[in-house]
């Protein structure tokens, strides 16, 4: 039986022993009232110190790992220890994550900026203001994203990502706040606030000569368009690790984005790998690009209606024929359905749509869903109930495609656009997952000399696999072309400079 009375009485003991060399200390010739009273005094605060110190020792020591006081015999029994641990582990889940040290610098200012375009365009564009806010030791407000384009969709940033991760994770680079401090928000409501849209494709002198003095005089600048506003290459090797370090880590999306993307993943995984086809064939698309390929009179003309009614899309008068022999239109269905045919893609595979709409609906869809007939979409995996919270809400939904596009066995854009390239360099940078990237233009004038008969199957699919060998999401240079930022690789679909693991493949090049 253990008792552990006996070692407190031995504390006790040695209590009384200091005790008494206090008292000799003191003399034992003193019979005063005044010393006796001194004597209980010390006894009694010793004692209450003592006592207060084994308390506190035996409070803590089950809770913090080893027992200090390792001398004391044990009464806990081995279901008390295995509670103890797993008291343990529930603190330890309790406990917040350890955040990086807060970066110290002096503030010039407060920068607040406003998103345009779809996710993936403004996904972009905040990992370039958080390397823009850095670079200038300012303080960045949390981006407001785009309400007011073709889309509408009135989510704000903490409706798509998790903004108190957003603002944790970058405390050791940049101070981001979800709102300006009173006085300076004050002054913005009453209208005194600084506009601007930056330059596109500037480099960081840019921001440093001539944005900086901006929000040093006015104490506030808000940049209202933030699309390609920083440079691909010709930067700071640390700012384009920032760039990357916000896009892979910093944005993350939503507890409930994220468990609804890993509920969709799983149910892809039970039925064997899957392909995500990015098939960018929406109205949006094609009003915007003017491309028509297959769409019948009256869809032409719904599509010219479009075009004309977005005074932002400037281009209107548009030669489709020639446009889709540039290689600058999206592949259309029918396309895609034998491009992925030559390319030896099983047909047996299924085939998960990140789009919204298809144009055309299943008049369109049908050649690529007879050839590949495992098609699915989030709307026939989930139950209604999963997607109403997502419903009219066009950029949570291009999350929720993202999640999937990114763990996906194949990814196959059929445009160029925004996801497709951000997507893209997102699965080089987990470690180079298959990425096919289409060469339009040559698969046009492949498929037109296949239709006209010019080329046999055997040829057809021959030429498509042979011009696609290394287009598969390999380790590759990001090409520059100087002067015209344009018509060079953007810096997302191809981060080089974090892609550590391919340093030796790209020297090689």
């Amino acid at each position: 039986m253990c008792k552990p009375e006996s070692n407190n009485n031995r504390w006790q003991d040695l209590g009384w022993m200091g005790l008494k060399v206090q008292k000799e200390k003191l003399g034992s010739g003193s019979g005063s009232g005044k010393g006796r009273m001194k004597l209980w005094m010390i006894r009694a605060t010793t004692s209450v110190i003592l006592w207060t110190c084994i308390v506190q020792l035996t409070a803590i020591s089950d809770l913090w790992g080893p027992r200090v006081l390792k001398g004391w015999p044990s009464c806990f029994t081995h279901d008390s220890v295995s509670n103890s641990r797993a008291m343990d582990v529930q603190l330890q889940s309790l406990r917040p994550p350890l955040l990086p040290p807060k970066r110290v610098y002096k503030n010039n200012g407060y920068l607040m900026v406003s998103c345009n375009g779809g996710l993936n365009q403004m996904r972009a564009a905040i990992c370039d203001m958080v390397a823009i806010a850095r670079y200038l030791n300012v303080t960045l407000i949390v981006p407001e994203l785009d309400k007011a384009s073709f889309w509408a969709d009135p989510s704000e940033f903490q409706d798509i990502f998790d903004v108190d991760h957003f603002i944790t994770s970058l405390r050791d680079e940049v101070r981001i706040l979800k709102e300006l401090p009173p006085r300076l928000k004050l002054k913005v409501e009453r209208g005194f606030l600084y506009s601007m849209p930056p330059i596109s494709w500037s480099d960081i002198s840019y921001y440093k000569n001539q944005i900086l003095p901006l929000i040093q005089k006015y104490k506030v600048v808000h940049l209202n368009r933030t699309d390609a506003r920083l440079a691909n290459n010709g930067l700071p090797l640390e700012i384009q690790k920032l760039r990357c370090r916000v896009n892979f880590s910093a944005l993350r999306f939503t507890s409930q984005i994220e468990e609804l993307g890993r509920k969709v993943i799983s149910l892809l995984r039970k039925n064997g790998p899957f392909l995500v086809l990015h098939l960018r064939y929406e109205m949006d698309m094609l009003a915007f690009s003017g491309c028509n390929q297959g769409c019948n009179s009256d869809e032409v003309e719904e599509l010219t209606r479009m075009r004309y009614a977005y005074p932002w899309w400037k281009e209107k008068i548009i030669n489709s024929d020639l446009k889709r022999r540039d290689g600058l239109c999206p592949l259309t269905p029918e396309e895609t359905a034998l491009t992925l045919r030559a390319l030896d893609i099983d047909q047996n595979i299924q085939i998960y749509i990140a789009a919204g709409e298809i144009y055309g609906g299943e008049r369109r869809t049908s050649s690529l869903s007879k050839e590949y007939p495992k098609l699915v979409r989030k709307e026939t995996l989930l139950e209604p109930s999963d997607l109403r919270f997502f419903q009219n809400h066009s950029s949570q939904m291009a999350a929720l495609d993202y999640l999937v596009s990114l763990e996906s066995d194949i990814f196959v854009p059929t445009y160029d656009g925004n996801m497709a390239k951000v997507v893209a360099g997102h699965r080089r940078y987990l470690g180079f997952k298959k990425t096919i990237l289409l060469n339009r233009k040559l698969l046009v004038d492949l498929i037109d000399q296949y239709n006209n008969g010019v080329l046999n199957w055997d040829q057809f699919s021959s030429a498509v696999k042979k011009s696609h060998a290394q287009r598969m999401g390999n380790p590759s240079k990001r090409l520059a072309i100087l002067d015209k930022p344009k018509e060079e690789d953007y810096f997302y679909s191809n981060p080089e400079e974090c892609l550590e693991p391919s340093n030796d493949l790209l020297s090689s090049m």
